[in-house]
């Protein structure tokens, strides 16, 4: 009787395996689905006819291929100059956000350090709290950082959550006896810091660097509010004022009087472009990411639990 009732245990356990392998795999089937499908569209609509796009025809695959709206889109010197602007932003901006969260992070680890727990607290405080746009910005004229690179690297310099996932995964990956292996060697912090933490932190620094690249290539509205100087602009403020601009007046692209065409064929023009700014202001970030993902997966995985 004993044998039966584990035979039976196990076959149904096998089915209840069986059944919960299909019901993941459609799961995934149709979340795979849910996102590729507004990728490919989007893709396939940037390079098809406006006219077969609007109709309806195009629901996947490029119908009439044409590249009008990326030629227009890169015909505007503007657009070179907010991609120069994003790429400086975005470097520059990572590695300043890097040389402060790591720090940051590795201090806030340190039991010793006198009022640990006051910054601890007072680095959650603006998670819940904050002063809203308008002080910002009195903020940023008040340290004269209107109008300048200043005013898009340093604001969003830090992030209090990012600074969070650093501190927990150097509590939870690095081993206690190393540090105080180092200390009985005679290193020094700041040692300890750039020769051991650092170098066993490749899985979060990547981690970080996406969280922070992503974040700065994607910015717009500060940017949008504290500059004024076209020249400074990034790119995702070029492909909005661009859209825009197309949208409500053809004429204000820059184009010769022989390339003019009707309203009606700019109009059409006009709805091709606004997924050709899509797919431009998208692929460098889709592109990097597949060789910073195996560190992505690590490092959020492990930074994310403790013990």
């Amino acid at each position: 009787m004993a044998n039966d009732m584990k035979e039976n245990n196990r076959i149904s356990g096998t089915r209840s395996d069986r059944a919960f392998t299909i019901v993941n795999g459609i799961l995934i089937f149709l979340f795979t689905v849910i996102t590729l499908y507004p990728l490919i569209y989007v893709l396939s609509a940037s390079i098809s006819s406006p006219d077969a796009v609007n109709a309806g025809k195009m629901w996947l695959w490029p119908v009439d291929i044409t590249f009008k709206g990326y030629s227009r889109v890169f015909r505007d010197p503007d657009i070179w100059t907010g991609y120069r602007n994003t790429i400086f932003y975005t470097v520059f901006g990572t590695l300043i956000s890097l040389a402060i969260t790591l720090p940051c992070a590795y201090a806030l680890t340190i039991k010793k350090l006198p009022g640990r727990k006051f910054f601890s607290g007072l680095f959650l405080f603006p998670m819940f709290f904050g002063g809203g746009l308008i002080p910002f910005y009195l903020l940023m004229k008040d340290l004269c950082m209107l109008n300048t690179i200043w005013a898009v690297l340093l604001p969003p310099a830090a992030s209090i959550w990012n600074i969070i996932i650093t501190r927990t995964f150097f509590e939870s990956s690095i081993p206690t006896g190393l540090e105080e292996a180092a200390e009985i060697d005679g290193c020094n912090v700041f040692q300890k810091f750039f020769r051991i933490i650092l170098p066993l932190s490749a899985p979060i620094i990547a981690v970080m660097a996406l969280f922070y690249g992503v974040g700065r290539w994607n910015s717009y509205f500060n940017e949008m509010i504290l500059l004024k100087n076209s020249a400074l602009y990034p790119l995702q403020v070029y492909l909005r004022e661009l859209l825009i601009i197309t949208q409500l007046n053809a004429s204000n692209t820059s184009v010769s009087t022989s390339e003019m065409v009707t309203a009606a064929e700019q109009a059409k023009l006009a709805s091709i472009m606004k997924y050709a700014t899509m797919i431009v202001a998208t692929l460098p970030v889709i592109i990097i990411y597949p060789f910073l993902q195996r560190y992505f997966v690590k490092g959020v995985m492990v930074g994310s639990i403790k013990g």
